[in-house]
Parts: C-alpha cells; structure tokens; sequence
C-alpha cells in the first residue's frame, strides 16, 4: 500500500474539522499555491455553494478564480475542459453527481479522451467535485450514488473520501493531477469529523486505500459515509468480532493489494457502498479479491448497497433503501 505524503509531523500539526472544512482548506492551499488554479460552477462565489463548501473563497481570490456560472452545466463543464487543455487548472463544483449526465458529452468524448486523441501532447488537469448520496430527503434526481459510472471510463480517475483527512489529501493530489480526476463527496458526511493535516505538503497518492481499523475475523471494504459507520461498528463489536475496515478511498485505480492482503489476512469479505448492488464497486471491489485472493476467502463475499432502485422522497422509504451499520452487520453475522 502507498504511503501519504508528508512530512513527519506530530499532533500539533492536525487539527479537527469537519469534511466541508478539510475540502475548503484543500482548494484554498491550492489557489494560495498555484496561479492557474480556478473554482468554477453554479453559486461557488457569493453564495458559497449549495453546501457552503466555497464559501469565503471569494472574498479572498475574487471573481476571477472563484467563477459563478449560469445554470448549464455542460456549458461551463466544456470551458473547464478547453481551460485544461490551455494550461490551467480549473476546479469544477456540479451541485448533485445526478446533473452530469447533462454534461456526458463533454465528460466521456472530450475530458477523458482528450489526452488518448491527442497522443499524449495535451494534458487534461480538470478536477471535478460533485455530491452524491441520499438521506437528506431529496428526492430521486439529486440522490443518486453516481461513481461506478464515471470510474468505468478510461481516461478519468474517481475518488471518493471517507473521512476528512481523506478529503483533503485525496483533493490536493486531485488537483495537482495532470488528468481528469471525479470527487465524489456524500452529502451526508459534510458535518463528519476527524483529525486533519495542516501541512500544505500533505497529500494522498490517487489510487490507494486505507486501513483505518485493524481487525482480525473479517474485512469490511466501506466508503463515504459507510466508513464512519463501520468503524463504529467494529468498536461496538470488539470482543465479539475482531473487524478490520478499509476506506476504499480510491474507485479507479482500485488499491487491489491493499484489499487482498487483508482478506489474506481475515478470510472474509464485506463490501458496504452506497450505490446500485448490480454491475457496479461491490461487484469490481468483489472480482478484484476473487482473483488476488480467491484461496483465501472461508466464506462468500457478502455486498452491502442499495438495492436496484431510485431513491424515494418519502423519509420513511428512504431510510429504508439506503444502507447502514445495520445492514453490514447483518452481512458480517451471515460470514462470521
């Protein structure tokens, strides 16, 4: 597994804040560190984002780098791109993963293939950064779990943090990345917690996971939100069950070592992510360990999700659909 760049560093150089904070300390450390760096995207300036992510940045980096756009996405998702392809470094905020179907067209035939068409002369630095992810009652268009989709295309790289030092790291190495690279952040977790680097240095190398808790009897693979949950979890079971969770971190490149060294290790496999169950991360995450680790494995991998279904409006029904420490524990007891 990669190590995270940092310099050795003691507790006095981290400090606890929230997701939303750690994602608005990585963009302004990268606007302070380099000039061609820009935030662009729908109520990012004065407003300061649907979900206050960007809020303040204006005041500090004016309208010029901190870019508030009409309602088209696709309109201003192609101006990153022929930004990207002119030497800058343009940060795109798209309010809900579910709008950037309206920007496919400049996502799958121009981002992720600009470089590949091109022979390698141009390089593609658009660092995209999305919500997904429902439980705040808003209905089926803006809570969707959209990551698989944009990790299957070549040419673009997806990351999507469970934790605030994950959000950090993972969107500075985003942005210093000379190719397309999706953040996708759970709406969910904005108010999460936990210790963050305050070393601008500090990055997290794109494609790797990390063991946030050691354990023993099983292996669960979670992201986003279902991290929290997890470890949670694992506290709760400790003495019973000895748990080891993995933030994947990374959808493309998936740390495939990382992922078979545990299950090596443990022998069983719970995959817990907030998307569609079929033909998606459990089912890569799951061939991944099959083929690594298949000798390995002392039970059937077990997948935690969302069941083949739009999200509802309804509360009730919401809660009902989307996965939570309930549902891997059900999975961890059906292998355990």
């Amino acid at each position: 597994m990669s190590t995270e760049s940092m310099p050795s560093s003691g507790p006095s150089d981290t400090e606890e804040m929230t997701v939303r904070e750690a994602i608005r300390l990585a963009m302004r450390e990268e606007l302070n560190r380099d000039d061609d760096v820009f935030v662009i995207g729908e109520d990012v300036g004065e407003f300061g984002g649907v979900f206050e992510v960007t809020n303040g940045l204006v005041d500090d980096f004016g309208e010029d780098r901190i870019r508030d756009t009409p309602i088209s996405e696709a309109g201003f998702m192609g101006a990153a791109v022929g930004a990207a392809a002119t030497g800058t470094r343009p940060v795109v905020e798209i309010m809900f993963a579910d709008f950037l179907g309206v920007c496919s067209e400049q996502i799958i035939n121009q981002m992720a293939k600009n470089r590949y068409m091109f022979g390698g002369k141009t390089e593609m630095p658009v660092t995209v950064r999305t919500t997904e992810g429902g439980g705040m009652g808003a209905a089926s268009q803006h809570s969707g779990t959209l990551h698989t989709w944009f990790a299957h295309f070549p040419g673009i790289i997806a990351v999507a943090p469970g934790t605030p030092r994950a959000a950090k790291g993972l969107l500075k190495s985003a942005i210093r990345s000379d190719d397309p690279v999706f953040v996708f952040e759970n709406k969910a977790m904005y108010e999460q917690t936990g210790d963050v680097p305050l070393d601008e240095d500090f990055t997290i190398p794109l494609g790797t996971a990390s063991v946030e808790r050691e354990g023993d009897d099983v292996t669960v693979v979670a992201t986003q939100r279902l991290v929290g949950e997890s470890l949670e979890l694992a506290d709760e079971l400790a003495g019973e069950t000895s748990v080891e969770v993995i933030d994947l971190r990374s959808l493309y490149p998936l740390d495939t070592e990382t992922l078979a060294e545990s299950v090596d290790k443990t022998g069983r496999l719970v995959i817990a992510d907030e998307s569609p169950l079929s033909y998606g991360t459990h089912a890569e995450i799951a061939t991944r360990v099959m083929e690594n680790a298949f000798f390995s494995l002392d039970a059937p991998i077990q997948r935690v999700g969302v069941a083949d279904v739009h999200i509802p409006f309804s509360p009730t029904l919401e809660e009902e659909v989307l996965p939570d420490a309930d549902d891997v524990k059900a999975a961890i007891d059906r292998v355990v």
